[in-house]
C-alpha cells in the first residue's frame, strides 16, 4: 500500500511549507524530519528523496526566504528614489515588515545556525539581499567626505544589526509589551541618531 507522498505533485515544496509552519511554531531546531513528513502528509522516508536531513531542508527554506527578502528590499529601495535618505529609511522599514510577515523564513535565515554558504543557492540568494542593503548604504554615505566615510559594508552591517535587534526584542510575540514605542518608531529613531553621528542629517 503506497503513501500519498509517492504521488505528491510537488513534494519538495510541500515539505518546505510544512517546515515553515513548524519553524514558526517551534523554532528552527524544534522539529524533526518525521514531523515535517507528517505535516506534509507523506511517509517518514519520503523527504529523503529531496533533502539529506533537517539542515538541508532548513537551508532550502532559508534560500527561499533570502529570495523573498531581496525582492522586498529591492522594491523598497526603488533605485534610490525619491532620495537616497528616503530610500534608505524605506529599506529599514521593509526589514521589519519582512520579519513580521515571514517569521518562518526569517528564523531559518537568521536563527537556525545555517551558514549562508551552506549551499551555492543559499549563498547567491543571501548575497543578492546583501547587495541591496550595501547599495543603499553606499548611495547614502557617498555624501560623506571620503576621509570620514565608513565602508558601505560596515554601514550596512550597523543598520542590519540595529534592525535585527529591534526585531528580536520588540517585534516578536506582543509588539510593545516591553516598550511604549512601535518597532518602526524605534528603528527610525535609531537610524536618525546613527545618521546624525555621520553628519548625514542635521541635528534637532
Amino acid at each position: 500500500m503506497s503513501k500519498r507522498g509517492y504521488h505528491h505533485g510537488n513534494l519538495r515544496q510541500a515539505l518546505v511549507e510544512a517546515a515553515l509552519d513548524l519553524i514558526a511554531e517551534k523554532g528552527p531546531t524544534g522539529f524533526t524530519m518525521a514531523e515535517a513528513a507528517k505535516r506534509a502528509e507523506v511517509s517518514a522516508a519520503a523527504p529523503y528523496r529531496h533533502f539529506s536531513g533537517r539542515e538541508d531542508l532548513i537551508a532550502e527554506v532559508a534560500t527561499q526566504g533570502y529570495e523573498l527578502f531581496a525582492d522586498v528590499l529591492d522594491y523598497a529601495y526603488n533605485d534610490g528614489k525619491p532620495s537616497p535618505l528616503a530610500a534608505f529609511e524605506a529599506v529599514g522599514r521593509a526589514y521589519l515588515a519582512f520579519a513580521r510577515k515571514y517569521p518562518g523564513h526569517y528564523m531559518a535565515m537568521f536563527e537556525s545556525g545555517i551558514a549562508p554558504g551552506q549551499t551555492p543557492e543559499l549563498a547567491r540568494a543571501a548575497e543578492r539581499a546583501n547587495r541591496v542593503l550595501t547599495s543603499a548604504a553606499g548611495a547614502l554615505s557617498a555624501r560623506i567626505p571620503a576621509d570620514r566615510r565608513p565602508p558601505a559594508a560596515m554601514f550596512s552591517a550597523h543598520i542590519t544589526a540595529m534592525s535585527h535587534g529591534i526585531v528580536e526584542l520588540y517585534a516578536r510575540g506582543k509588539p510593545g509589551a516591553r516598550t511604549p514605542f512601535t518597532p518602526e518608531e524605534l528603528l527610525e529613531a535609531g537610524i536618525g541618531i546613527y545618521l546624525r553621528g555621520l553628519g548625514l542629517i542635521a541635528g534637532d
